[in-house]
């Protein structure tokens, strides 16, 4: 039993019993300082899965919010395409009133402009039947003769202007 004299065999008997009365704590330590470890990352798996769940609703009613303006949007497209449908009809139906009532107006006005004219003539006529009788008159006409030529002419000029 020669190795008992070696002092390296007592270095490793000293060392072995060292590491068995000084193991325990340690590992113990190890052990606590894992499982807290293990304890804080489920903690914090626990959190990051409770802040996914809150994101995941989050990202659901941004969606829900999202279709909804969607919707809305939408409705106001179309309310605003019935409006101009119904202001283009209104307007057209405005135009069309307007250019009858211009028209209703320009044949008034040709209608006017047709009886004074028509007025105009007549009263032409009967001055140059006037002037007409008058010369005759002057010409020297028997009056019996130089009536019935007048009233002849105002007969004739009446039947001629209708």
């Amino acid at each position: 039993m020669e190795f008992l004299h070696e002092p390296e065999f007592w270095v490793a008997i000293a060392f072995v019993i060292f590491i068995v009365l000084a193991g325990k704590p340690i590992y113990r330590a190890i052990g606590k300082m894992l499982d807290d470890r293990a304890a804080k990352i489920r903690k914090d798996l626990g959190e990051a899965e409770k802040l996914r769940n809150e994101a995941e609703k989050l990202l659901a009613e941004y969606q829900r919010r999202q279709r909804q303006a969607l919707k809305e949007a939408d409705a106001i497209l179309a309310q605003a395409k019935d409006e101009a449908e119904r202001i283009r009809k209104s307007s057209a139906a405005n135009i069309e009133t307007a250019l009858k009532r211009r028209e209703r107006q320009a044949l008034e006005k040709i209608a006017q402009a047709e009886t004074l004219a028509v007025a105009e003539v007549r009263n032409q006529a009967v001055n140059l039947a006037v002037l007409g009788a008058q010369k005759a008159l002057a010409s020297g006409l028997d009056p019996a003769r130089a009536g019935s030529l007048i009233d002849q002419s105002v007969a004739d000029l009446e039947r001629r202007l209708h």
